[in-house]
């Protein structure tokens, strides 16, 4: 009897005591080339495609996943693109915080909007979603930070902020998004479901609104 001959019983007698050896490393039993027939060969082979059918299984579960992350994707592409549009159309700075508010509400579905203008062109509306107010006002102070970054601001407001944007509708708040515009203010988003604005969301879309707004703002100043 060779080494190799012996080695190889070796093996066998070993995994004849140990059965479960394989369930430890699953990658040495997809490895391993078993002929299709009657018997033990059976039983590793259908063990085998069980593993493939989980991976497979789980392969299209994640593809499932990207696939609706890129239709949700492709959706807030065309939102961002009809609010440029509505931008383009505005020639006057009130026109342009009306558009703003206006594809926040119809294009993007936002349950509570609130426009914050600081030291900015007067807007003669006299609606809820509109604060004009100076810079130097003292109900500006919580929001200093987050002016001081420039970044949009998603998840759970402090109760001061909340009651600043939404006054008697803070309490129906449950999660929010701000979005600065540059020298001319923020506006803020809230919603009454918990999980529509938290601090893991991506803020990519966010940050080109931002930049939207503030330039057509800018030129319409």
């Amino acid at each position: 009897m060779t080494d190799i001959e012996l080695s190889a019983d070796r093996v066998a007698s070993y995994l004849r005591r140990h059965p479960s050896f394989l369930s430890s490393f699953p990658d040495l039993a997809l490895a391993m080339v078993m002929p299709r027939q009657a018997g033990a060969a059976t039983s590793l082979t259908s063990y085998q495609l069980d593993v493939l059918r989980e991976k497979n299984g789980a392969l299209a579960q994640r593809l499932r996943e990207l696939s609706e992350v890129a239709q949700d994707n492709e959706a807030l592409i065309g939102r961002v693109h009809q609010l440029a549009l509505r931008l383009l159309r505005a020639r006057r700075f009130e026109d342009t915080v009306l558009a703003v508010v206006a594809s926040l509400r119809e294009d993007f579905h936002t349950d509570l909007v609130r426009v914050c203008l600081i030291d900015a062109p007067a807007v003669d509306v006299q609606e809820p979603w509109l604060l004009q107010t100076s810079g130097t006002a003292s109900a500006l102070n919580p929001f200093a930070d987050f002016r001081a970054r420039g970044e949009p601001l998603c998840g759970r407001l402090k109760q001061e902020k909340l009651d600043f944007l939404f006054g008697d509708l803070a309490s129906e708040v449950s999660s929010a998004v701000l979005l600065p515009f540059g020298r001319f203010g923020f506006l803020g988003i809230g919603s009454a479901d918990p999980n529509r604005f938290h601090p893991g969301m991506g803020t990519v879309f966010l940050r080109q609104m931002a930049e939207l707004i503030d330039t057509a703002l800018t030129s319409a100043a």
